[in-house]
């Protein structure tokens, strides 16, 4: 039986080095933060402020959000572009339902974010896969998947990308956009790493590039404050928001998660939001070295990568063959976890390679980690 560990397993044992964890470390979550945007809400709130909420998001939540997107993404962002949300997960679930039907086409990347594959499968969508080179996706692939398959949506998480770290190039950004007008399918843009780039900046994101009517672009603050927020936003064409506003779920409940919604306004009016993003820059930067250093000393001999410039992942290629269900037994027993390729694949693809998360652990537990996972290879 495989002993591949969870994505959110952490209660294993204290022993297990859980390289499968793709979250942040508990040292690195705000709680002062947090009190004091909430402290600062309480003193000026109004009991409006906990009612239900404008469809969309608070407007000040959505000013405060596209300022705060301005500053990190260097491109004026319209406040009404923006639709509140419970996190990537819930808007990527809540666009399935809103702008699709069981049995239409998505197009994934291969690999792609394991997690994702539920969801489109819960909303009854036949799932196609689309290759991935060090640009991003393939886009002429995709040219050829589209002379013969009608997508209702691509699915691509364009920016250091989960699990392969890649980020897709700018020409090729324009050219999706350019086949999604060409042939009628919605960009889905998972861009919960965006932000998170510790050297060099990414290419635009498609939250930047609206016009064409075909973009909805999703971000959290998941990566970059709280997972327990459960708050995110979706980036969309004015003509789409109002197409979102318009479904049953907001027009009986209102905003999806407006009390949060104010606590995080006041982190990221008053700063606190972007200072943390910095200390995360600065401590993700290192355990990157770490990592990186680490298998350089150990595992060179079994894998190959390439250092990633942001994001939360190292994707690495076996050299040889191994048995990977006897690798994950070995290195559980080592106390040691990660995630094999072919979890990412929808096609089975993918058995000769490994995800690791460098965001969890401080650099003495990477490093211990990694000496482990070469044991497990040195069977």
């Amino acid at each position: 039986m495989s002993k591949e560990v969870s994505e959110y397993d952490t209660n294993r044992s204290e022993e297990m080095i859980n390289f499968g964890i793709g979250r942040p470390s508990s040292n690195l979550l705000p709680l002062d933060l947090l009190q004091q945007a909430s402290e600062a809400f309480f003193r000026s709130a109004e009991p409006q402020d906990i009612s239900y909420g404008r469809r969309e998001g608070d407007e000040r939540f959505t000013e405060s959000l596209a300022a705060f997107l301005e500053e990190n993404y260097g491109q004026r962002i319209q406040p009404d572009s923006l639709f509140l949300s419970g996190g990537i997960s819930q808007a990527l679930d809540f666009i399935c339902t809103q702008l699709s039907r069981p049995g239409d086409n998505i197009i994934v990347e291969e690999p792609c974010y394991f997690l994702a594959y539920q969801i489109f499968k819960d909303h009854g969508l036949n799932i196609i896969s689309v290759p991935m080179d060090q640009d991003g996706m393939d886009v002429d692939a995709l040219e050829a998947i589209l002379s013969r398959v009608k997508p209702t949506l691509v699915y691509t998480i364009p920016s250091y990308q989960n699990p392969t770290g890649r980020s897709m190039s700018a020409e090729r950004r324009k050219r999706l956009i350019a086949l999604s007008q060409a042939h009628g399918f919605l960009i889905v843009a998972d861009e919960v790493y965006q932000l998170l780039s510790y050297h060099g900046t990414p290419p635009p994101a498609f939250g930047t590039m609206l016009d064409s009517d075909t973009v909805l672009s999703v971000g959290s603050f998941s990566k970059i404050l709280a997972p327990g927020l459960r708050l995110g936003w979706i980036q969309t064409s004015n003509k789409l928001v109002r197409q979102l506003s318009k479904a049953g779920l907001v027009n009986s409940g209102g905003s999806i998660n407006q009390f949060t919604s104010m606590i995080v306004n006041q982190a990221l009016v008053s700063g606190l939001a972007q200072q943390h993003l910095v200390k995360l820059y600065t401590v993700y930067r290192e355990r990157v070295a770490t990592m990186d250093a680490a298998l350089r000393e150990h595992l060179s001999d079994h894998v190959s990568w390439v250092k990633p410039d942001g994001g939360y992942f190292f994707w690495l290629k076996l050299i040889k063959d191994v048995d990977m269900t006897a690798l994950l037994e070995r290195a559980s027993a080592l106390g040691v976890g990660f995630h094999s390729g072919a979890l990412f694949s929808n096609s089975g693809g993918m058995q000769n390679h490994i995800r690791l998360s460098f965001v969890y652990y401080e650099q003495e537990s990477i490093s211990t980690g990694i000496k482990r996972l070469k044991s497990a290879f040195d069977f």
